[in-house]
């Protein structure tokens, strides 16, 4: 019996190169459970709390801005904590292998509690969403996210086969963001939702069950073959403090932690905006087109580039594709800022910048895989798991800091949230023009801004020129131990 479980947890994956089982079911289909909720809440859960729950006006609006701060500091914390736990785990699936399949049922229970909060008194309905919002985020995604985030890095040393996995794998993140979230649900799903919570309930209770069996078939078609190449071996113990020098003293990875910061937090606003952008600026209330026109359009070049971008970047370097691709993606995004309120300029607009930013969706994990790989090159130690949780840590931080000044600047600007009337339909008022200029604001402008920036800040990020002898001598100086054992 003891044999036979055994048997069962282990990885279905035996190849020692990268197989196409591995590529479709462990980073393609498998991570789209997870993926397709967490790009829900991404884009709708604010908007549950905003204009279901009507939490806007608690506490003065303080609330909805106090909360995913105080919320995110305590997600940041238990980053810290599960990346210290990923480094020091030692078993024969690997060191990270084991948290997603831990995390498996925790993010189908816990997205559900997100949504079935109660219909009793304000403080209780404000202990629930605290308590759901960190129970999700602070424990069940922070597990998954960092034990998924880190697959690429530890799947194989191979740049061609890592770089194949990195498309992989952002594939899936298109396909649940840029074809489901995107285009289902403003044109089919929010429709008919509404302000109805039970049928919220419903909705999100289904995609949460649906990540259970997706996320356990992530954990059984990959591998971590990095992990594998110490195995058996005796190891000096390496301790926090010396992860923490590694990543910190390293200039890559310092740019790598700078870019992501920037990056997210033009994207968190964006993702906040999405929604009131199509509702209030560009079309009206769920009108179930507007934001699908931005969606199809503006992001039909994500479907190209699943073909494109990986030729580009080994032709003319992952750095050098995503730095020029960001000068696009300013472009795109001050065309739609110049005049958001006209559909065609708006669409031509976002067409450009998601062509632009085609590289770093697609490339970006491989080029941080390259980063870790330098690091051990230089100081002779695998930091997988601290560098993980503070890419996590910068992540989550600026998503709850974003998603408070966010929807402070809504109530501050006047935002006016719809109702529901005697009939059941929903009215959605005319927002005054602080509030769309806000909401503008926060869907193009900034990203006219972060582009610049990030574009300026690749320049100086050249890990890749000499990664490939890096890693010879890491495998000479592994076979070298080896043999002295």
């Amino acid at each position: 019996m003891k044999l036979l479980e055994k048997k069962f947890f282990d990885s279905r994956i035996k190849s020692a190169n990268v197989t196409r089982s591995e590529k479709w079911l462990g980073y393609l289909l498998g991570p789209c459970g997870a993926l397709l909720l967490n790009a829900v809440l991404a884009t709708y859960l604010n908007v549950y709390y905003t204009d279901v729950l009507n939490l806007t006006g608690i506490w003065g609006g303080m609330f909805l801005m106090v909360f995913p701060i105080v919320s995110k500091i305590i997600d940041a914390i238990t980053n810290v904590i599960m990346g210290y736990i990923i480094d020091r785990t030692k078993t024969r699936h690997g060191k990270a292998r084991p948290w997603l399949l831990l995390s498996a049922p925790l993010v189908c229970i816990s997205g559900i509690l997100l949504f079935t909060v109660p219909s009793g008194s304000t403080t209780v309905q404000v202990i629930w969403v605290m308590l759901s919002y960190n129970f999700f985020y602070s424990i069940s995604y922070t597990m998954y996210n960092m034990s998924h985030n880190l697959m690429v890095p530890l799947s194989t040393r191979d740049t061609t086969e890592r770089g194949g996995l990195s498309v992989f794998n952002q594939i899936a993140t298109i396909m649940m963001s840029g074809i489901l979230v995107a285009l289902v649900f403003p044109m089919v799903i929010m429709p008919t939702l509404g302000v109805d919570r039970a049928k919220w309930i419903i909705v999100m209770s289904i995609l949460s069950i649906l990540a259970l069996p997706l996320t356990l078939m992530e954990y059984f078609f990959t591998k971590e073959r990095v992990t594998e190449e110490t195995a058996g071996q005796e190891e000096e113990e390496v301790s926090f403090k010396e992860q923490l020098k590694a990543i910190f003293t390293d200039k890559y990875m310092l740019i790598i932690f700078a870019y992501f910061l920037i990056y997210t937090i033009g994207t968190s606003f964006k993702n906040l905006g999405l929604v009131y952008f199509s509702n209030y600026v560009l079309g009206t209330y769920n009108d179930g087109i507007t934001q699908t026109m931005l969606s199809v359009i503006g992001g039909l070049p994500m479907g190209i580039g699943i073909f494109a971008v990986w030729p580009l970047a080994k032709k003319f370097g992952k750095r050098n594709v995503t730095m020029w691709g960001f000068v696009l993606y300013a472009i795109g995004s001050g065309i739609c800022w110049f005049v958001p309120d006209n559909m065609t300029i708006v669409l031509i607009g976002q067409f450009i910048k998601n062509i632009g930013g085609l590289p770093c969706a697609y490339v970006f994990m491989a080029l941080f895989a390259d980063t870790l790989d330098h690091i051990e090159w230089k100081k002779n130690i695998r930091c997988d798991g601290i560098a993980m949780s503070v890419y996590n840590i910068i992540a989550v931080a600026s998503i709850g800091v974003c998603t408070g000044i966010f929807n402070m600047m809504l109530s501050s600007a006047g935002y006016i949230a719809p109702t529901l009337n005697a009939a059941g339909e929903t009215i959605a008022a005319v927002q005054p023009a602080a509030v769309q200029s806000t909401i503008t604001f926060a869907f193009v402008g900034l990203e006219t801004i972060t582009g610049i920036v990030l574009a300026i800040l690749l320049i100086f990020l050249d890990v890749e020129k000499t990664i490939g002898q890096k890693q010879k001598e890491i495998e000479a100086r592994r076979a070298g131990g080896c043999a002295n054992d």
